[in-house]
């Protein structure tokens, strides 16, 4: 359980760490949620309730995370799920962007398990979020690719640096999150159901996959270093 137990969760406006929100005061804990958009984080608070506190961060400013974790003070858990995403071939994919991607998905994790460490419990927990495409090589997804495999080596060398705090990694494959809204309904609901017909478990992941998944690693005080596949056999299809 996290009764009273204070959870810092990086993208808790919205899709998986939203969710996490939700399954965390379930279970008694105290949320802080922090994201780039005002608008949501307001909606995220109706929603979630008294419990919740709500800063507005860019995680790619790396005094603003610095800032905001003096703001927080002491906690128990870190979770940062907040990253925007892109892909293309690459050789067609401007250098700028592949860079963008870095800033916002390596560093923005980077700097907050940095500025947050000095604040958390000492045997508290950081989870960190790869992907399925460090793992499993796609046409169209090389930056992508090697950004989360740079987060999952992060997160294991800091399960020792950073010991006794554990420091876990979720690696997620295909989820129905509204990171994917920009998409066309229709092509959208096409490509779902493309990656379902190839999956063992013949469906994608939803949000509450994921959150069962952050809950498990901020519960087991015996978890630490672990990258947590929760792709539906993706990596195995």
């Amino acid at each position: 359980m996290l009764q009273d137990q204070r959870v810092v969760i990086i993208g808790g406006s919205s899709g998986i760490g939203l969710e996490t929100a939700k399954q965390a005061i379930v279970l008694g804990a105290e949320v802080i949620i922090a994201s780039r958009s005002e608008d949501k984080l307001q909606k995220a608070k109706e929603i979630l309730g008294s419990k919740t506190t709500a800063y507005q961060l860019d995680t790619t400013d790396e005094l603003q995370v610095q800032t905001f974790f003096e703001k927080v003070g002491h906690f128990d858990h870190l979770v940062v799920s907040a990253a925007e995403t892109s892909g293309g071939l690459f050789l067609k994919t401007d250098s700028v962007q592949a860079r963008k991607l870095f800033e916002n998905k390596f560093w923005g994790q980077y700097y907050a398990a940095k500025y947050g460490a000095a604040q958390i419990s000492p045997y508290g927990s950081i989870t960190l979020f790869s992907g399925v495409v460090a793992y499993k090589a796609m046409i169209g997804s090389s930056a992508l690719g090697a950004v989360n495999a740079a987060v999952s080596s992060l997160g294991q060398t800091l399960a020792l640096e950073l010991a006794p705090i554990r420091v876990n990694i979720v690696s997620p494959g295909i989820i129905d999150t509204p990171s994917r809204s920009k998409m066309p309904e229709d092509a959208r609901n096409n490509f779902y159901a493309t990656v379902a017909d190839k999956l063992p478990v013949k469906r994608v992941g939803k949000a509450e996959d994921v959150a069962q998944s952050v809950l498990y690693l901020l519960q087991n005080g015996f978890v630490t270093g672990t990258v947590l596949h929760v792709e539906g056999g993706h990596i195995i299809s």
